[in-house]
């Protein structure tokens, strides 16, 4: 099951992936980073560039993969994921824009009849992902129906980078970015599929309200499904799930800590136990500031003492 962390708001989320990833740079430089859109990343972005700024950190060398991306949109579209990204990520921390891609980059807008390109993309995006050496911290949001990026229910858990046609209500939920009009949003999009996620070495899904608690709640603790895409996390070996109380809800079985110490580190994937769900917060709801690290992969130069934080308190 992956470890579940129960923070106050979404600062405090931003503030624990911006400290991993500064310090995954710090030690691999040339870092290779998956990226997403939405709301959900926002303040984490925010806090990594803050990061990046007061430490001096070098991200000259640092690689980028997005999720996602709409089909026949140019990449100068403002609404592309290209576009996006490089607003919310590339600009605020500096990254090199050669070194950041989107699936299917190389269509720049092409459309859907230009069957051999479009048929070639996916797995080219999956071929330089793995030429870059795999991607070391993928960060994702979550849909309300359990979706991952554009992987809706009943995509394959096993799948690949590859062109998909966008439900009828992804597109109605995407208007709003299109002057409320569905009829300029893309029908197909180009989407990492979850085999491709699942291959990053850390996973980090951030969910906060309380419109995501039944998803966190069979990502976490359902079954392993393809109707609810975002379950597949529990079949990696170091997986994060970073929610507020309202996303964490509907989850039956927590463990409270006490307030921890400011030199104590959540655990790597062999410290996680089927049961480990974490409140960052002290029994009686204060906070004192204190901002905990992200455990660290073994192949990402992590430690192998298990946290010493962690105290088992009444399951609720």
């Amino acid at each position: 099951m992956p470890e579940v962390i129960i923070v106050k708001d979404q600062d405090e989320a931003g503030e624990l992936y911006a400290r991993c990833v500064a310090d995954l740079i710090k030690g691999k430089p040339d870092a290779v980073l998956g990226l997403a859109t939405g709301s959900s990343p926002l303040a984490a972005y925010r806090h990594l560039a803050a990061m990046v700024k007061a430490e001096d950190i070098d991200v000259s060398k640092v690689r980028g993969f997005a999720l996602d991306e709409y089909i026949g949109l140019p990449l100068t579209h403002p609404e592309s994921y290209h576009s996006t990204i490089h607003r919310t990520v590339v600009e605020p921390l500096g990254l090199d824009p050669e070194k950041v891609h989107v699936p299917g980059d190389v269509l720049d807008g092409a459309p859907l009849e230009d069957g051999e390109r479009i048929a070639h993309a996916g797995p080219e995006y999956d071929a330089a992902i793995e030429a870059a050496g795999g991607i070391d911290v993928q960060i994702l949001g979550i849909g309300t129906d359990g979706h991952v990026g554009f992987n809706e229910p009943g995509s394959s858990l096993a799948s690949g980078t590859r062109v998909k046609t966008l439900a009828e209500q992804t597109r109605v939920d995407n208007a709003r970015f299109f002057d409320d009009d569905i009829n300029q949003v893309p029908t197909h999009c180009i989407p990492q599929g979850i085999g491709t996620i699942l291959k990053a070495r850390h996973l980090v899904l951030l969910a906060f309200g309380e419109g995501k608690a039944e998803a966190v709640e069979e990502t976490c603790e359902g079954g392993v499904s393809a109707f609810c895409p975002a379950s597949a996390l529990q079949l990696h070996p170091h997986a994060t799930i970073i929610v507020d109380e309202a996303a964490a809800s509907r989850l039956r079985h927590r463990t409270t800590t006490s307030t921890p110490s400011s030199t104590s580190r959540l655990g790597r994937a062999s410290d996680q136990r089927p049961d480990r769900h974490i409140d960052m917060r002290s029994r009686t709801g204060a906070h004192d500031g204190w901002v905990p690290r992200l455990g660290a992969h073994p192949r990402m130069g992590g430690h192998h003492r298990a946290p010493n934080h962690i105290q088992r308190g009444r399951t609720i």
